[in-house]
């Protein structure tokens, strides 16, 4: 497969194989997105992210060796 370069508005109808760099914006429907830098979301996302080790805060919850654990 080659690489290509584009400006513009860009669509597929079966979707993109590989890695795409540089500025994403609009939609983007994926199975897994992995981000280098840094990756703003907006609207609903259902994200959870569980510590692996005791943030220090009290009633937090956090993954204790594979056991959910409550802060105290």
């Amino acid at each position: 497969m080659a690489n290509t370069s584009f400006t513009g508005p860009v669509n597929s109808a079966n979707g993109f194989v590989g890695d795409i760099t540089g500025d994403v914006t609009g939609a983007v429907a994926a199975t897994t997105i992995t981000a280098s830098s840094n990756a703003t979301l907006s609207g609903t996302a259902n994200v959870i992210i569980i510590p692996t080790s005791d943030p220090g805060v009290t009633g937090a919850i956090w993954n204790n060796g594979g056991t959910l654990a409550v802060s105290a």
